[in-house]
Order: structure tokens, then C-alpha cells, then sequence
């Protein structure tokens, strides 16, 4: 039977999470199927190999986000993408969410809500910031949790081959297109190990400058740089 969604997860040297991210996502509340798909962008496809599930489809891919994703979304099968980052885990109820906004025809994808897995209380002022952000832009970033329909997704050409900001792009072209996107109430619980490691300040405003630019219109293959 065609799954209704089809969640894609590029990754790049995740195995050591990789088991218990699929778990919860196996765990989710739902009574629809759901496609899990991994793509891993290690030629020696290192988080492929520490996947136990023998229900997942797994494939590897040139190295980049945008690459693996594509590559991802042509082995799907659901009528609805949604493209998550190895370390951001889910509420319970989204899928539900999910599926509820994917009926309405005016609707062709969306997001949820940024969480900071920490209880330290600079996060909460971040996790603020970006829902602020997004619901006036409408254009969340891909540690939100991104889905899309499959149709529409095709439609516009996926993602592109830019090293930074392919899913800022793929956004805005599809809002573009006159696609409208939804900020759903749930929560896309994020690691904060990319913090901790570079600093919650420094990483913080690296990340507002680099969109900022970007918007402005700087070249990703110029942005890069800064945030490797």
C-alpha cells in the first residue's frame, strides 16, 4: 500500500543517533503508513551500517543536504514529503498534524515549531526568536521539520545544488509559486550540540548574519565558509 508520508533523513556520520531516531519516529501516533528513507552522504555509507530497522529504505548519495534530499524524495513514495534533520525529534501528534493541514488544497506544506533540546534559559529566547520569525515570514528553516507535497515538490524542482540555504530556497520558491506554507503548533525538538560546540552567541548571530546576507543576496557558495 502507498504510504501517506514519506519522511527522509539525509545524514552524514550519524551513527551513533541514527538507531534511536528511528525508534521514535516507529513510535509516533499515527494510523497511517509511513515511509522512513535515510540517505547517507559517507561514500563508505558509515550510518547505513549502524541501522538496525530492516524496514527502513536506505540509499547513499554524493555528499550535501540538497543532494541527499533529492535523492531521498525520488525514492519516495508518499504522497507527502517530509524532510528531517538525523537529530530533531518530533511530538507525538504531528504526524497527525501533518495530515489534517495536507487536506486543504490551498495548503502545500509547512513546518512546526523550533524546541532546543536544553533546559538552559538562553534557548527559551532563541526558540522565541525563531517563532516570531517564521510565522511572519513564513519561511521556517529545515531543523523545523519541512514537509511538503510530493506534487508540489516535484512541480517546482526540488532542491537545489547550493551548499548553504537550500531549504531557505526551496521556501521561497515555492511561496513563489504561490505555495502556501503553515506554521503548525508542534514541536521539532532540535539538539543543541551545534550551540554548545561553537558557542550560543557566536552561533546565534553567525547564523542571523549568513541569512541576512543571503537575503541580501550574497552567493551560498560564498557563505559556506563561514559556517563549516
Amino acid at each position: 500500500m502507498r504510504p501517506y508520508l514519506s519522511i527522509i533523513i539525509p545524514v552524514l556520520n550519524e551513527a551513533y543517533i541514527i538507531n534511536r531516531t528511528l525508534l521514535h519516529l516507529q513510535n509516533l501516533e499515527g494510523d497511517f503508513s509511513v515511509e522512513l528513507i535515510i540517505v547517507d552522504g559517507d561514500p563508505e555509507g558509515s550510518t547505513l551500517a549502524a541501522v538496525t530497522s530492516t524496514t527502513v529504505k536506505k540509499i547513499k548519495s554524493p555528499r550535501g543536504r540538497g543532494i541527499q534530499l533529492n535523492q531521498g524524495a525520488r525514492l519516495a513514495t508518499g504522497k507527502v514529503l517530509l524532510f528531517l534533520h538525523a537529530d530533531v525529534a518530533l511530538g507525538k501528534d504531528v504526524l497527525f498534524q501533518i495530515i489534517d493541514v495536507c487536506r486543504r488544497k490551498n495548503v502545500a506544506g509547512g513546518a512546526f515549531s523550533l524546541g532546543i533540546d536544553s533546559g538552559k534559559p538562553v534557548f527559551r529566547l532563541i526558540e522565541k526568536a525563531v517563532s516570531i520569525r517564521s510565522r511572519l515570514t513564513k519561511i521556517p528553516y529545515g531543523d523545523q521539520a519541512i514537509f511538503i507535497k510530493k506534487k508540489i515538490y516535484d512541480k517546482i524542482g526540488g532542491f537545489r545544488d547550493i551548499p548553504l540555504m537550500e531549504d531557505v530556497d526551496l521556501v521561497r520558491r515555492l511561496k513563489k509559486a504561490g505555495g502556501k506554507m503553515i506554521i503548525l503548533p508542534g514541536m521539532a525538538l532540535t539538539s543543541p550540540r551545534r550551540w554548545e560546540k561553537e558557542g550560543v552567541l557566536y552561533c546565534t548571530l553567525r547564523n542571523w548574519l549568513l541569512i541576512t546576507l543571503y537575503l541580501l543576496g550574497v552567493a551560498p557558495e560564498r557563505l559556506v565558509k563561514f559556517y563549516r
